[in-house]
């Protein structure tokens, strides 16, 4: 039973409508490594046991009477940012204890209506604030790999680290993410997964816990290439509800993976050659310009001269729209509330008590930038970078650049408590944050081990809805590369 949470997406969704297998039988395998894996990887912060197998009953039902949708009897995880109807949603916060919305994001809608099964909902950082899921109310998250002969807990990044780590342990098929400046990527890098964010619009974000308006989007972490392909068609849509969300046609992604990617030109930026890079890292760099050169890809260089901007300029936009966006938390009509001797007494004692402290950080520096002394000095000017480093990436792709290739992060996963200083910890995102900052779709694919054992992951930076160009590259990546799983520790 347990061999089940071994298959691939794809494998499973084949075998349940073959009806070699049934959702009952995956979803209860499933459920026993949850059982097993979670006590040693706080991943789960909620399993919804009764729901998923009344979900999967469902599913077979659907699959013997020929109605099956396309994710049909397939297990997957949800990262607590998504709204799921009636079940725990509280972006791993204390201030949004017990609440339980009446409705549900569009994503795992869209997901459900295709046949998907719910497993419960993934640990994060404190509302996506982070890059080692350490900040959430429910503990570190622990990454289901460790260096060769060492016992020592990683993180598994973040801030979709119970994301990845699900994924990674074999507890889920697949998992919802979200990505604000690489918060699927860099998790995806650091555990050996797939990671896709695609174009800012191309997945609604209602029912989202919003973090920063203008740079959040959601996207799927799967094991495979082709895993990642198959969940994006499901997640994404146009979405009314979501004024942001593109309305254009969802393209077959499967179909693009194993596409000759013969002819592609694949730009690689001087600019990503950083001091800090691990050696290991910048090695797997040029092994991956080797590979889509042998599969018939044209290599150029290129130059994105605002890159240098780009981490200062996020942490300033993302804390600005952050502290907008977090003001709704008051106490007053639903999640924490801390009593006062008045109205503003409860405000401070609810927002004190309810906030982590790298929330409460963000927000101070997004109120600050945000101020009526500072808004031209911050915010404007880190809005005009913005621009500069948008039309960086829009002059490669008018030279006639297809894709580009890059570093997932600067080196594998640490230990927790390792990085302390945040602006450390934000220089982990150097590689990421330019393509939110863009707008553009990006995908890390686990691309070899270090020195150490440990899973390193390249990127692949693609035009706007240009996804499919990313999962045709991807796959030439996964086939020369091979598939990667931690050994069983837990």
């Amino acid at each position: 039973m347990s061999e089940l949470t071994k298959l691939t997406l794809a494998e499973a969704r084949d075998a349940l409508k073959a009806r070699d297998i049934s959702a009952v039988e995956l979803t209860d395998a499933h459920l026993g490594a949850i059982e097993t894996a979670n006590p040693k990887l706080n991943a789960y912060v909620a399993v919804t046991g009764d729901k998923a197998r009344a979900m999967a009953e469902a599913s077979d039902k659907r699959l013997a009477g020929g109605s099956a949708g396309r994710l049909e009897g397939v297990p997957l995880g949800v990262k607590d940012l998504f709204a799921t109807e009636g079940v725990h949603t509280q972006a791993c916060s204390r201030i949004l204890e017990g609440f339980r919305p009446p409705y549900e994001s569009t994503v795992t809608a869209n997901l459900w209506a295709d046949g998907a099964v719910m497993l419960g909902k993934l640990s994060m950082d404190e509302f996506a604030m982070g890059s080692s899921n350490e900040t959430s109310c429910y503990g570190p998250v622990v990454n289901p790999w460790r260096a060769e002969g060492s016992d020592e807990a990683l993180v598994p990044g973040g801030s979709s680290g119970g994301s990845a780590a699900a994924v990674a342990a074999f507890t889920c098929l697949g998992a919802t993410a979200t990505d604000t400046g690489g918060s699927i990527r860099q998790p995806a890098a650091l555990t050996g997964t797939v990671g896709m964010k695609p174009t800012y619009g191309r997945c609604s974000r209602w029912g989202i816990v919003s973090y920063a308006s203008s740079l959040d989007q959601a996207g799927p972490i799967t094991r495979t290439v082709r895993d990642n392909a198959i969940l994006l068609s499901s997640m994404a849509s146009v979405d009314a509800k979501d004024t942001t969300s593109v309305d254009a046609p969802v393209p077959d992604y499967e179909a693009a993976v194993g596409r000759s990617v013969k002819g592609l030109r694949i730009g690689i930026p001087a600019q990503y050659r950083v001091e800090g890079l691990a050696p290991e890292v910048s090695a797997l760099w040029e092994q991956g310009i080797a590979w889509l050169k042998e599969a018939g890809a044209e290599i150029v260089d290129i130059e994105l001269p605002h890159t240098k901007y780009a981490l200062p300029a996020y942490y300033i936009v993302a804390p600005a729209e952050a502290s907008s966006n977090l003001a709704r938390y008051d106490g007053v009509r639903y999640g924490l509330r801390v009593p006062g001797d008045d109205i503003v007494d409860m405000y401070e004692n609810t927002r004190a008590a309810g906030f982590g402290a790298e929330v409460k950080r963000r927000i101070l520096i997004g109120t600050y930038v945000l101020s009526a002394g500072y808004y031209d000095a911050y915010y404007l000017k880190a809005q005009k970078v913005r621009s500069l480093i948008k039309r960086d990436f829009d002059l490669a792709f008018e030279a006639g650049v297809d894709a580009i290739l890059a570093p997932a992060t600067p080196d594998a996963a640490f230990a927790p408590g390792a990085v302390t200083d945040p602006v450390q910890m934000y220089l982990l995102d150097i590689f990421t944050v330019t393509v939110n900052m863009a707008g553009l779709p990006g995908l890390a694919v686990p691309a070899g081990l270090n020195g150490k054992g440990l899973p390193l992951g390249l990127q692949l930076i693609g035009r706007p809805f240009g996804e499919e160009t990313l999962y045709s590259l991807g796959q030439v990546i996964e086939e020369a590369a091979g598939r990667f799983e931690p050994a069983k520790w837990w």
